[in-house]
């Protein structure tokens, strides 16, 4: 039994093919591990408050020095941590949005980059807390941008490979839904996603 958490950053709603594939990975998943609990945590409707320098203090502080205003101002950021750390398995949806991840994904990153917390420094530089998960990310685009002339411009796998990797979870595997909006793939896209699908 695996606890998921299901992030959700597309604002496309039932529309979304990051959503749908999101949820195409989950029902593997839970066939690969049966009664497998999911927490889905939809970060559009929730209006993830963006950083300000109030909030930048508050995350970057220890907590026997905020003062009460500090302490509400980080609520979310300490419930979105906990949140993390409880899960097993993270399924990210990520639809690529001028090249990279939606505002509402990066927020929810610099909420959950908290040093002393999800993140250290060690004689040997940054050590990653966050460990022992398994990320996968369900990304949507409407051009191709795994291969080819677009790849250069995909900075949403790399990133999320980059940044949850410093934090410590470098497990992570991509599955794609792309070629969206190209006439001789979009028919078959999701499909071919959802073929794609393979679980550790």
């Amino acid at each position: 039994m695996k606890h998921i958490l299901h992030l959700i950053s597309s604002i496309q709603g039932k529309e979304s093919y990051s959503i749908q594939l999101g949820h195409a990975i989950i029902e593997k998943i839970q066939d690969k591990y049966p009664a497998s609990n999911v927490e889905e945590l939809n970060l559009v409707d929730i209006e993830i408050p963006h950083l300000t320098p109030q909030l930048l203090r508050a995350l970057f502080t220890p907590e026997d020095q905020l003062t009460e205003e500090e302490k509400k101002a980080s609520q979310f950021s300490d419930e979105v941590v906990k949140q993390l750390f409880a899960a097993d398995i993270i399924v990210i949806g990520a639809p690529l949005y001028n090249f990279t991840i939606p505002s509402s994904l990066k927020a929810w990153i610099d909420h959950i980059t908290r040093p002393g917390i999800t993140f250290g420094y060690g004689e040997n530089g940054p050590v990653g807390k966050v460990t022992g998960k398994k990320i996968y990310v369900a990304m949507a685009s409407g051009g191709v941008y795994s291969e080819g002339p677009g790849k250069a411009n995909d900075f949403v796998v790399p990133y999320l490979q980059a940044f949850l990797g410093f934090l410590g979870m470098s497990d992570l595997t991509a599955f794609r839904a792309e070629g969206l909006k190209v006439p001789e793939l979009k028919d078959i896209a999701m499909k071919k996603a959802i073929e794609s699908i393979q679980i550790d």
